[in-house]
């Protein structure tokens, strides 16, 4: 695909860039990321790094990751066929956005908190 013939400023509903922020933006897919951005997991390993998750919750966020080249899927052979994930080089460039994501929600965490509680009283004195 020419990537020179996507507009991705149109803001179109067909416009590829929704679909690829779309998964981007996933809770599951920041977690599974971040998680495996110290080392490759099997699914189960990452299963259990997740809570809250669910088995078809993340095996879809595992297909969509590995169909858009961000992580890779290895089959590891043995008495018990395993599989493995890692985080592809596409993959790794996802890692410093993520990190000023995670800092920017540590240091205004309390300010967010304060306005979230700040409308629920004003909501609840308008009713």
């Amino acid at each position: 695909m020419n990537n020179a013939n996507i507009d991705i400023s149109s803001g179109t509903a067909s416009c590829p860039s929704r679909y690829l922020l779309d998964q981007i933006g996933d809770k599951w897919t920041m977690l599974i990321l971040t998680t495996l951005c110290e080392k490759p997991l099997r699914f189960n390993e990452l299963r259990r790094c997740l809570d809250g998750i669910t088995q078809k919750a993340l095996t879809q966020a595992l297909r969509r990751l590995e169909r858009n080249g961000i992580l890779a899927r290895r089959v590891i052979p043995s008495s018990q066929v395993g599989v493995e994930y890692r985080i592809t080089p596409l993959g790794r460039t996802l890692e410093e956005p993520f990190k000023a994501l995670h800092i920017w929600t540590i240091v205004h965490l309390a300010t967010v908190v304060k306005a979230q509680l700040d409308f629920d009283e004003r909501e609840a004195e308008a009713e």
